[in-house]
């Protein structure tokens, strides 16, 4: 135990200090590419760990994730047009994906498996529709179907979205890392192990995973807001887009689905492909997909699994030298 002490705080220090450094990157008159590849990194974080918080300790293999953003975005987006702060629009998007998902959770949550991937998927396209046909506000729209540009916020810097997103990224470390050292995370760690045997010895298993399907339903959509709040305008084809799906299984995936390290590295692997692909638009989504089957078949634990594999291997080695 004291030898780990030191190495705790070490890490603590470290990790704090690139934070700050992060932080004060747009007063330092960082490039602009810089201050994106963070703000995309931030946002993708913040979905990555609540999509392995779902699939890799509830094991909840949710693909509706695109239904929550989307809503939270366009909560936000009609707010500007009907008089309500940003800001406000923010948070009370975060509470109606909340809200959605406690409602939807009805329904889906009868399924178990394979089916209920299949039932979640179906509710992004769902909503999809309903957006392409339903015109909420009135005014010009802007893009496919009732795409809208965001109001009122002409006057905002730049550097206020990315410190936004910077926020919500770090604070879903901090989130994660609290839900699994509380009851929450034993009793999924239990359900993890064996759900039918958790049931038995007294864990609510329907209340647990609900608590997790509506908390990732929150900070998912807080995350997309600020997305599109950067973006300006927001349209359904690209809100409720399997795009948004394939970004949270392969950060996840590649990174090492129920690890905490792993969305943090797997998100940083999918900010490289993200502008590495942009050229190849047209096969981005298949050469993404070619990439994930690559790594399950190769490192079903993705990176952090092989890093493992690694320090055992060196701790092997130095066993065998003395």
């Amino acid at each position: 135990m004291p030898a780990k002490l030191p190495r705790l705080k070490t890490g603590l220090i470290a990790a704090t200090a690139l934070v700050i450094v992060l932080a004060l990157l747009p007063l330092i008159g960082a490039p602009e590419s810089w201050l994106l590849y963070v703000f995309l990194f931030s946002i993708y974080l913040a979905m990555a760990n609540m999509w392995n918080l779902l699939a890799g300790y509830s094991g909840l293999v949710s693909l509706c994730q695109p239904a929550f953003l989307g809503l939270a975005g366009y909560t936000m987006t009609i707010g500007t047009w009907v008089g309500v702060p940003w800001w406000a629009g923010l948070l009370g998007g975060a509470v109606v994906a909340g809200v959605f998902a406690l409602l939807i959770s009805v329904a889906v949550f009868r399924l178990s498996g394979i089916y209920f991937a299949i039932g979640t998927l179906v509710v992004p396209e769902a909503l999809r529709m309903v957006f392409y046909l339903w015109r909420p506000v009135g005014g010009q729209m802007h893009g496919a179907g009732a795409g809208y540009m965001i109001k009122g916020i002409g006057g905002l810097s730049t550097d206020l979205f990315y410190w936004l997103a910077l926020i919500v990224g770090v604070g879903s470390l901090f989130l994660m890392r609290y839900i699994l050292k509380s009851n929450l995370g034993l009793g999924l760690a239990a359900i993890r192990d064996n759900e039918r045997a958790a049931a038995s010895s007294g864990v609510d298993v329907f209340k647990l995973k609900l608590y997790t399907f509506v908390i990732a339903a929150v900070v998912t959509g807080l995350a997309g807001a600020i997305y599109y709040l950067y973006q300006g305008y927001i349209e359904p084809s690209a809100t409720f887009n399997v795009k948004w799906t394939m970004v949270l299984l392969l950060a996840t995936v590649i990174g090492g689905i129920r690890s905490e390290e792993g969305p943090l590295l797997g998100t940083l692997v999918v900010v490289v492909l993200y502008f590495m692909l942009a050229r190849y638009a047209g096969y981005s989504l298949f050469i993404q997909g070619v990439i994930l089957i690559a790594i399950m078949l190769v490192s079903p634990q993705g990176i952090v699994g092989l890093l493992q594999r690694s320090r055992h291997y060196r701790r092997l080695a130095e066993v065998m030298k003395r």
